[in-house]
């Protein structure tokens, strides 16, 4: 198993999911802390990398597109703070770092892990009931129905219009965008059966926000939305299996004598080798 735990969170691999743990740390963004726990099955994994920079880096995890609703709901512009996919990591555990994105890299090859599309979602979403607050009002989903709240920051159509409530199955699709520049950040509701969307102050459809920080958590709820709602993806014909090569049995004993030399520079404890070596072992052995 592949563990890193640093402030901004921790990552464990244990070869079927990758379960991440947002941090204590007072630096780590509210939208974690209210995600919580996330868990990534392995077949939900398109691929890891760890991205090196002056003070540590960064380990980035990359999902299938049509895996997570969340990942599919921001459309990558959700930032580098409140994304979950993103583990911080100090300088003094880079190596630890490389060694977790080698080790879950090297899995997804042994396993033949596709990274296509997904036809379902592999992961099931924030929970519900959620809610959540920005700019002129707040979205509330209960997993049945949508209610839409205004403030005081609110445009006069939208107090006349008062609150906004609609069953799911009224629900044509939903639109999350990050605010950016002079463009207003917008959670949008697309109702069946009605006309194109006003400007995001005047939407009653739509909660809006002016300032990057007022967003606040509403990228969950437009992942608890999305979630529940029917996909419409078309059927394509299942691809060939992907027959195990010599290049699958090369990886596992390179990751091997790499496994060596992690435990013979002090990057890996005795433990923590014994169990990467018994499972790479194991895996050779299956493939």
């Amino acid at each position: 198993m592949a563990e890193i735990a640093v402030p901004d969170g921790s990552w464990t691999f244990n070869g079927e999911i990758l379960r991440i743990v947002p941090g204590s740390d007072k630096d780590v963004h509210d939208l974690r802390k209210t995600l919580g726990e996330v868990v990534v099955p392995r077949d939900a994994i398109a691929g890891m990398a760890f991205e090196p920079a002056r003070k540590g880096g960064h380990l980035r995890l990359r999902l299938r597109k049509g895996a997570d609703p969340l990942s599919d709901a921001v459309a990558g512009a959700l930032g580098s703070p409140a994304d979950p996919y993103r583990l911080s990591v100090p300088k003094a555990r880079a190596g630890a770092a490389e060694y977790f994105a080698d080790e879950v890299r090297d899995t997804l090859l042994v396993y033949q892990t596709p990274t296509g599309p997904c036809e379902d979602y592999l992961m099931p979403g924030p929970d519900v009931p959620i809610s959540a607050t920005a700019g002129d009002g707040t979205a509330i989903f209960d997993g049945e129905r949508v209610r839409l709240e205004w403030n005081g920051f609110a445009s006069s159509e939208k107090e006349k219009a008062g609150p906004q409530e609609f069953p799911l199955p009224d629900v044509a699709g939903v639109e999350w965008k990050p605010q950016s520049g002079m463009g207003y950040g917008t959670l949008r509701f697309r109702i069946k059966g009605e006309s194109p969307a006003q400007p995001p102050q005047k939407d009653v459809r739509c909660v809006s926000w002016g300032i990057q920080r007022f967003g606040g958590a509403t990228a969950l709820v437009a992942a608890a939305v999305l979630a529940r709602l029917p996909r419409n993806v078309p059927e394509l014909p299942p691809p060939p299996p992907a027959p195990v090569s010599d290049d699958v049995h090369d990886a596992v004993l390179r990751r091997l004598a790499e496994l060596g030399e992690l435990h013979r520079s002090g990057v890996l404890t005795d433990e923590e080798f014994s169990l990467a070596k018994q499972a790479m072992i194991r895996r050779l052995q299956d493939s």
